[in-house]
C-alpha cells in the first residue's frame, strides 16, 4: 500500500514541479518585459532628466542605482514618490497610469537596468504638406 501511494504521489509530485517551474518562467518573462518597458518609460517620460541616463544621479536628483538594495524603498514608498512627488521632485500622478508604474518600479529595482532601445526621431518636416 505505501508502494501505491508513491507511485500515485509521484507523478502529482512531478506535475506540481512542472507547473511552478512553468510560472516561474513567465513571472521572469513578465518580469524582464517589465523592466524594459520601465526602461522606455524613464527615458520617455522625463526622468532621465533630473536623475540621469541609467538613474545614475545628476545635480538636480539623487541617484537611483542602489534602490534595488536598499529595503526601505518598498515598492509602495516609490510608487507615492512617483504619484505624489516630494523632497523637490513633482508629481507625476496625471501622466503616468498604474502599469506605466508598475513598470517603472520593476525598472528601478532591477539588478541589471536594461538599456531602452533608441528613440523614435520625428523629421522636422511633415510627410506631407499643403501646396
Amino acid at each position: 500500500m505505501i508502494r501505491r501511494i508513491k507511485s500515485c504521489s509521484s507523478p502529482l509530485l512531478i506535475g506540481l514541479v512542472v507547473l511552478l517551474v512553468n510560472a516561474a518562467q513567465l513571472f521572469a518573462a513578465s518580469k524582464g518585459d517589465q523592466e524594459k518597458s520601465g526602461a522606455v518609460l524613464f527615458r520617455d517620460k522625463g526622468c532621465t532628466y533630473c536623475h540621469g541616463v541609467g538613474g545614475v544621479g545628476t545635480k538636480k536628483a539623487p541617484s537611483l542605482t542602489d534602490l534595488p538594495k536598499d529595503k526601505t524603498w518598498t515598492p509602495q514608498k516609490i510608487t507615492d514618490q512617483i504619484l505624489n512627488g516630494g523632497q523637490k521632485m513633482p508629481p507625476f500622478r496625471e501622466s503616468v497610469t498604474d502599469d506605466e508604474v508598475i513598470d517603472l518600479i520593476a525598472y528601478l529595482r532591477a539588478k541589471n537596468k536594461p538599456v531602452p532601445p533608441e528613440a523614435a526621431t520625428q523629421d522636422s518636416a511633415p510627410a506631407s504638406s499643403p501646396q
